[in-house]
C-alpha cells in the first residue's frame, strides 16, 4: 500500500477539518437586544412597539453568519399604551392564545452587493413566507466578563396582510386607520456559546 497520497492529502484534510469545526454558536442577549416594529396610523404618524420576550441563535464562521433562528412570544407586544397592546393581543391583530410566536428560521444566506442577506422561513398568525433579511455584524469582542460577544443589526419591511393580520378600518379620507407595511427592526447582542 502506497502511503504517499494518504500523507500528502493529510494537510488538507486536516486545514478542512478544522476550518469547519471554526463555526461558532451564538446565542441572542435578551438584556442587551430588542426586536421593534413601526407601522403607520392614521396616515398621519408611525406607531413603534417592541416585544419583550424573545430568544435567538446565530452560527457565525469567519465573521460571516451562516445560519439564524429566534423565536418572539407575541403576547410580549409592548407599545407602552395597555388598551392598544390589548388589542393588538385580540383576533383583530395576533390572537395570541392561538399563535403565540412568531418564528424566522434561515435556509441560506445571500451576498446581494455589499449585503449580507439572509433568507429565511418567517411565520406568523399560522402563514409561513420566505423573508429576506438584509444582516449586519459586528464584533467579536471580548465583553468585561470574558464572554465573546457579535452584535447584529436587521431591518426589513413586510406587509401584514399576507400573514393573515386584515384588520382593516379605513379613514373617511380613504386612508387606513393601521397601515399594511410593517418595518421589523433588530438591533442584538449575542455571546458566544460554551
Amino acid at each position: 500500500m502506497n502511503l504517499k497520497p494518504i500523507l500528502a492529502a493529510l494537510p488538507t484534510a486536516l486545514l478542512f477539518s478544522a476550518s469547519a469545526s471554526a463555526a461558532d454558536t451564538y446565542n441572542i442577549d435578551p438584556a442587551h437586544s430588542s426586536v421593534g416594529f413601526s407601522v403607520s396610523h392614521m396616515v398621519i404618524n408611525n406607531v413603534k412597539g417592541k416585544f419583550n420576550e424573545f430568544s435567538g441563535t446565530m452560527v457565525v464562521d469567519s465573521g460571516a453568519i451562516q445560519e439564524a433562528k429566534g423565536t418572539v412570544q407575541t403576547k410580549t407586544v409592548d407599545t407602552g399604551v395597555e388598551r392598544r397592546d390589548a388589542d393588538l393581543r385580540s383576533p383583530n391583530f395576533f390572537e395570541v392564545d392561538k399563535y403565540p410566536t412568531i418564528t424566522f428560521q434561515s435556509k441560506r444566506v445571500e451576498k446581494k452587493g455589499g449585503e449580507t442577506m439572509v433568507i429565511g422561513d418567517f411565520t406568523m398568525h399560522g402563514v409561513t413566507k420566505e423573508l429576506s433579511l438584509p444582516v449586519k455584524l459586528a464584533g467579536p469582542i471580548k465583553d468585561p466578563f470574558g464572554n465573546t460577544r457579535i452584535g447584529l443589526q436587521a431591518k426589513t419591511k413586510i406587509n401584514r396582510r399576507d400573514f393573515g393580520l386584515t384588520y382593516g378600518k379605513v379613514l373617511e379620507t380613504g386612508g387606513l386607520v393601521v397601515g399594511d407595511e410593517v418595518e421589523i427592526e433588530i438591533n442584538a447582542e449575542a455571546t458566544k456559546a460554551k
